[in-house]
């Protein structure tokens, strides 16, 4: 079979590779997936040339964190707290959705996802209510033709009609998808997304755990998200049990007291700020200057489509500004203005190129643009007034640009999307789908009787009880691992 050779000829190249730096003008010499050399007037002729004149050229984006499955119901939750969002959406709209709306979702929420430049996802996918909805959910990212890791979740959105009957049956459907669809190494890899720690037996969370583990799969779970409760927590026990490691991504862990960081920070591992989720439904501040303290490099993530963009521009800009600001408070306190800013934009595109391939684990394959990396990437500008001049490439890129401005994405060598038009699928004929998938869903609520978001009085304070009943099953097997 011939090799497919693609150039990207005289863009202003930001290679995220410090060996490498940038370049005013370059081309990219891509063969079949891989990039195979990056330098001025490389001189090819015998291939596909996409030309970047006037146009930005810097890695694809890297989320580390989002419910793709979620997309189908973009912004529903924008009034909502967490507790609406866990009653109305993981409660209530998961057990309405079908296999084939797992299915839809993910595959429009990874074409979402490309049109704006991200190439690659972390899929913590939680809506496999049944084996059907597990295969769907994986079929809508391979159909997208996007880079993710899926990351199996095992919460259950039914529990008095649960379609698996117990733990065990879900860690056997898990094992399943693994064996069906991750037998060789693609674009697709696996992972597994824990159930809220303490918000199940903590026998149960260790399965998941060594179900992952078995496998030699990426985890992920939600972190220090909920004040006052001990779910989602958890870090210490882990800690003392030896089960943290650099294999796992913690999200958010805004509540976070110092004992936790230097846990994480000793165990290696990653965390992920989903800025827009966390300062809009309370769960704190992100936690940017917490990661810088102890050593850790900061991702991003979109985290819910239900309530925020999937265009990771506007959350890089978000993260930016809330990591200046807290830099800033302390001075501002005194009295004082800062001398300079906490941050230049450059370290901020980290977050979404290589510190992100690091968390996931693909470092060696993605994030940046180097000789015999994927050739994941994107292009920007074209004629938008916010893209005229282009005086700091960061800064435009960081504070100018959105997902309009994203003219070409490649994906594993392949174009997905082309002078700003989609090529994996008809933009009019998905959302035409996708509205219709939508009302569906509603209409299945409305039928059973339920209102959104659906949520009790004193929410988290009625699971509490149970919640500290798990928490103390950790606490048990640490004092038992003690003796």
């Amino acid at each position: 079979m011939s090799t497919h050779r693609t150039l990207i000829r005289n863009g202003r190249v930001l290679t995220m590779d410090p060996a490498l730096g940038d370049f005013d003008s370059a081309d990219v010499l891509i063969e079949d997936d891989t990039i195979v050399a990056i330098g001025p007037n490389l001189g090819v002729v015998d291939a596909e040339v996409i030309d970047a004149s006037n146009h930005i050229v810097l890695p694809g984006f890297i989320d580390t964190h989002r419910h793709t499955w979620q997309s189908l119901f973009r912004g529903v939750c924008s009034d909502w707290t967490l507790g609406d969002y866990y009653f109305g959406m993981r409660l209530g709209i998961s057990p309405a959705y079908t296999a084939d709306d797992v299915r839809l979702g993910n595959f429009y929420g990874a074409v979402d996802a490309l049109n704006s430049g991200v190439t690659t996802l972390l899929d913590f996918s939680h809506c496999n209510n049944t084996p059907d909805h597990s295969d769907g959910a994986v079929q809508g990212l391979l159909q997208a033709g996007i880079r993710a890791s899926f990351c199996y979740g095992f919460f259950e959105s039914s529990p008095a009609q649960s379609q698996f009957g117990d733990h065990t049956a879900r860690l056997a459907d898990f094992h399943r998808i693994a064996d069906t669809y991750f037998a060789s190494d693609g674009r697709l890899t696996l992972g597994v997304s824990l159930s809220e720690i303490f918000g199940l037996p903590w026998a149960d969370t260790v399965s998941e755990l060594a179900a992952a583990r078995e496998r030699k799969a990426l985890l992920v779970n939600h972190a220090g998200c909920v004040f006052g409760s001990a779910l989602c927590n958890g870090i210490l026990e882990m800690d003392q049990l030896g089960l943290l490691g650099p294999d796992m991504v913690h999200v958010h862990c805004c509540s976070f007291g110092d004992d936790e960081w230097e846990a994480l920070a000793r165990s290696g591992g990653k965390v992920s700020i989903s800025s827009q989720t966390e300062m809009n439904m309370g769960f704190g501040r992100p936690v940017f200057q917490r990661c810088e303290q102890h050593g850790i490099a900061p991702t991003l993530s979109a985290d819910v489509i239900s309530l925020n963009s999937g265009d990771l521009w506007h959350e890089l800009r978000f993260g930016l500004s809330c990591a200046r600001a807290d830099a800033a408070d302390p001075i501002n306190a005194a009295g004082q203005m800062p001398d300079a800013v906490a941050l230049p934009a450059r370290e901020a595109l980290k977050w979404t190129t290589v510190n992100a391939a690091e968390a996931m684990g693909l470092g060696d394959r993605i994030g940046s643009l180097t000789p015999g990396k994927r050739a994941d990437l994107q292009i920007i500008g074209g004629p938008a007034l916010e893209q005229h001049p282009v005086l700091d490439p960061y800064a435009t890129l960081v504070f100018q640009t959105s997902a309009a401005d994203v003219r070409t994405v490649i994906v594993d060598g392949r174009v997905v999307k082309r002078d700003g038009i989609l090529t994996v699928t008809d933009r009019t004929s998905l959302t035409a789908e996708v509205d219709a998938a939508s009302e569906r869903i509603l209409g299945r609520l409305r039928d059973a009787g339920r209102e959104l978001p659906g949520t009790p009085p004193g929410a988290f304070t009625a699971i509490e009880p149970l919640t500290r009943s798990f928490h103390e099953q950790a606490i048990q097997a640490t004092a038992v691992v003690a003796r």
